[in-house]
């Protein structure tokens, strides 16, 4: 397909498509004259996926370009390309070192022990996503709300069976890239789904309690 048609079927704009050729962030087309180059379905592919990462997960260039290199990188092993994608993610920054952090820390680990999560054990000195929950953890101590075990179990067995199923999508992908490339993207795009449902659930679960209403 031309750049033309590219744009069409993927909604990006002739210009971002360019600026993205210009970046890195997609392959270069096939050149079929001195100033027109042909695409096909692997630039499709490639170019939802960056659109996923930049305009609706808010990554920046250079991240994106990060995870592009770890998709494309077929000398590694799937565990080992997935967990890369995934880490160059945004994610919430760590806390400084004071007592709630420290006591996060513990919570968060005794939780990972809890629901016999070996290998998230085995990463969490350099986990991001770890370093995002004891952050988290860490602010709800601080203002004295619930946060120990009992409090976090419940999160924890619904962030596993999401897992699953999120897995189970990954896996209907053939190859290993496309499988990188869908982890990533389910990440990003299932995100905002998920935060809605909760908000939305919640929305339910108070009308039901508190209001009068239908």
């Amino acid at each position: 397909m031309r750049l033309a048609e590219l744009s069409g079927r993927s909604g990006v704009s002739t210009a971002t498509i360019k600026y993205y050729l210009r970046e890195g962030l997609l392959p270069p087309g096939r050149r079929i004259t001195a100033t027109q180059s042909e695409y096909d379905e692997e630039h499709l592919r490639r170019l939802r996926l960056v659109r996923a990462l930049i305009q609706i997960g808010r990554v920046p260039v250079s991240t994106a370009r990060d995870v592009v290199a770890a998709v494309e990188d077929d000398s590694r092993d799937q565990l080992s390309r997935l967990a890369t994608a995934v880490e160059a993610l945004p994610h919430i920054p760590g806390t400084e070192r004071d007592p709630a952090t420290d006591l996060a820390r513990r919570t968060a680990t005794e939780l990972l022990e809890h629901v016999g999560w070996r290998f998230g054990l085995a990463i969490a000195g350099h986990a991001r996503a770890f370093e995002t929950l004891v952050a988290a953890i860490a602010a709800l101590h601080r203002l004295d709300y619930p946060c120990d075990l009992a409090d976090l179990l419940p999160y924890a067995h619904a962030a596993a069976e999401l897992a699953v199923s999120e897995l189970d999508l990954v896996e209907e992908h053939g190859t290993p890239a496309e499988r990188v490339e869908a982890a990533v993207a389910l990440t990003v795009l299932y995100e905002p789904v998920l935060l809605s449902l909760r908000r939305l659930a919640e929305a339910e679960e108070s009308n039901k309690r508190f209001g009068d209403g239908p």
